[in-house]
């Protein structure tokens, strides 16, 4: 098996995130949302969407890909905690996702460890996260890397049924020069 590249996203890798995105939420979240949800996901719109933020975004998102042999297999996106509309001073992670093929190959870590030094490089020294509450596999993920739950809970809904998120909190150290 080859090693990982873990880089910065480009605007053509927009479907195949898409992709990535949306087969890793029917993996990890089937039984948490409605599978009608999950099922009527589109690639197509996704990246439509994702396209658009991508190219009209001010910069402080940064979006990251894991390919192995070309072909990407995972992504992540980072960059400044939102508190409501309110930008902080902390990092956040704001969605980290692993083809489900790829499972178990270290990709999610690279990917984490990417956006925690990406988020140390911009002066950030708290990394936070939302996850389902009920999203046990990803809880654990988190709290192997360090995370742990803060107490913040946040109220979701998914076509009317309720799937809480909480919050994770990291301390991360500064970059050295």
């Amino acid at each position: 098996m080859t090693s990982v590249v873990v880089r910065p996203m480009a605007l053509d890798d927009c479907e195949r995130v898409s992709e990535v995105r949306i087969r890793g939420w029917q993996s990890a979240y089937r039984g948490l949302m409605p599978q009608a949800h999950l099922d009527a996901l589109d690639v197509g719109e996704d990246a439509e969407r994702r396209r658009g933020w991508f190219t009209q975004g001010d910069g402080t998102v940064r979006n990251l890909v894991a390919e192995r042999d070309g072909l990407v297999v995972g992504w992540a996106a980072y960059g400044p905690y939102r508190d409501g509309e309110v930008r902080t001073d902390d990092g956040e992670l704001y969605a980290i996702y692993v083809d489900p093929e790829h499972h178990g190959e270290g990709l999610g870590r690279a990917l984490l460890e990417a956006s925690l030094r990406g988020c140390a490089a911009a002066g950030h020294r708290l990394a936070r996260l939302w996850v389902l509450k009920e999203n046990v596999p990803a809880r654990r993920f988190y709290e192997r890397a360090g995370f742990h739950a803060d107490g913040a809970e946040e109220p979701f809904e998914v076509d009317g049924v309720e799937v809480p998120e909480v919050r994770y909190t990291k301390d991360i150290e500064p970059l050295v020069p």
